[in-house]
């Protein structure tokens, strides 16, 4: 791969930049600037969250919005002139896209022309993609009309709800390699791509800032109603009704405790009504989306940390959740479930407790057992911090995917040769 300066230079394509929700692509972006390389970042759209992420300002890569809302003109005229320039290579990718008959892929299309213009009059010399659907299309389109190789991250929803099969397989076709973020991923994306995978699938875990995580040895329960923290996008694939119900079974045992939700979803409306309906307003309390700094003080003192996912109806689940991470890097003891890539990070009775999914009373007596054991709380959040430590550290992880990024280049420029 081309250095200029003795430094990598890659574009990161995102759909929205900073997302809090997203977390993970942040503490990579930081990651792998650490590691000297110099990156430029595109996002499609820009954020609608209202909450600021406060470490999005230790990020050095200029950003610049595709979105055609904003640059209408801009990618209008991307398009003339590169169909003057290569009307060739632009009309094969006008047939490419018509072939994925998907709805926004013109769009997909146009901001393609608009990053390949950035692109022509640049030095970046590698693209990498986060979420296979629009931000990995738009890559794979910026790639036909510019020639510059690609990989991509593919995460949960974007690979089990909203790319289709044909169009995973031809993004991985033509991308350098395909990351992503769980080996049930791994395993699940193999069986989709078949024949284009060609040794090109890799996992590499999100990993986090562990010097932003103090260890906090597990609370002790000192009279005051002990706290169960959930942090999630109000979402059905988070299982936060059954989190509901299980405060509620709780409530009925006579056992005190408090449950805070951080976050905001199209659901809270419905969460809140559960709430009334089953009296838990003095238990129950949304917080909603916060700074992540403050987020990280608050897993200073609770005592719990719940999140019992769920396959969602229309197929929709998790990878392995950041916020399941971060608790375990606080001390938090942890209840999930063994959906997806969740028991990757926890093995039951090891680093956390796991219930089956859609089971509320289950989910009670896993958070009823730590409630009444010190002992438990203790084991299961020293061992809980040492697999952070061994698998999901920022350092290790960014540096899986730089060496990555690194050989598909040193294997582009060889066969270039």
């Amino acid at each position: 791969m081309k250095q200029q300066n003795g430094k990598l230079k890659v574009g990161y394509v995102v759909s929205a930049w900073p997302r809090l929700s997203e977390t993970f692509i942040l503490n990579e972006v930081i990651g792998v600037e650490r590691l000297g390389v110099r990156l430029q970042i595109f996002t499609l759209k820009e954020t609608k969250d209202k909450v600021p992420n406060a470490k999005a300002s230790r990020v050095h890569a200029q950003v610049t919005c595709l979105s055609i809302k904003h640059n209408l003109t801009a990618a209008g005229r991307s398009s003339v002139r590169l169909f003057v320039r290569q009307p060739v290579r632009f009309c094969q990718t006008v047939l490419r896209a018509l072939r994925h008959r998907r709805w926004g892929v013109l769009g997909c299309f146009f901001q393609a022309t608009y990053l390949a213009e950035i692109l022509v009059r640049g030095s970046l010399t590698h693209l990498h993609a986060h979420f296979a659907h629009d931000p990995t299309l738009v890559t794979m389109f910026a790639h036909y009309l510019t020639g510059i190789p690609y990989s991509f991250t593919a995460h949960a929803k974007d690979i089990y709800v909203k790319t289709s099969p044909e169009l995973l397989r031809a993004e991985a076709q033509t991308a350098q390699a395909v990351v992503t973020c769980t080996e049930y991923n791994r395993r699940y994306l193999s069986t989709r791509i078949g024949s284009a995978d060609n040794g090109k699938l890799h996992c590499i875990y999100h990993g986090l800032d562990l010097s932003q995580f103090n260890f906090c040895s597990p609370r002790t329960l000192n009279g005051e109603p002990p706290v169960i923290l959930s942090v999630a996008r109000l979402v059905e694939k988070k299982g936060l009704s059954d989190l509901i119900l299980a405060a509620h079974i709780l409530r009925q045992r006579g056992r005190r405790f408090q449950v805070e939700i951080v976050g905001d979803g199209p659901l809270r409306q419905s969460l809140e009504a559960q709430v009334r309906q089953l009296g838990l307003n003095h238990q129950v309390r949304f917080l909603g989306p916060l700074p992540h700094e403050k987020l990280c003080r608050i897993y200073q003192r609770v005592c719990l940390f719940a999140l019992p996912c769920v396959v969602a109806a229309d197929g929709d689940r998790d990878g392995i959740p950041n916020v399941l991470l971060e608790a375990m890097a606080s001390g938090v003891p942890v209840v999930s479930t063994p959906v997806s890539g969740i028991p990757e990070v926890i093995c039951s009775e090891v680093e956390g407790l796991l219930v089956p999914p859609n089971s509320p009373a289950r989910l009670a007596d896993a958070l009823n057992r730590l409630l009444e054991s010190p002992q438990l709380r203790e084991q299961l959040a020293l061992a809980a911090r040492a697999k952070i430590e061994t698998c999901f550290s920022i350092e290790k992880n960014s540096a899986q995917l730089l060496s990555l990024i690194q050989q598909v280049g040193a294997d582009e420029n060889t066969l270039s040769v």
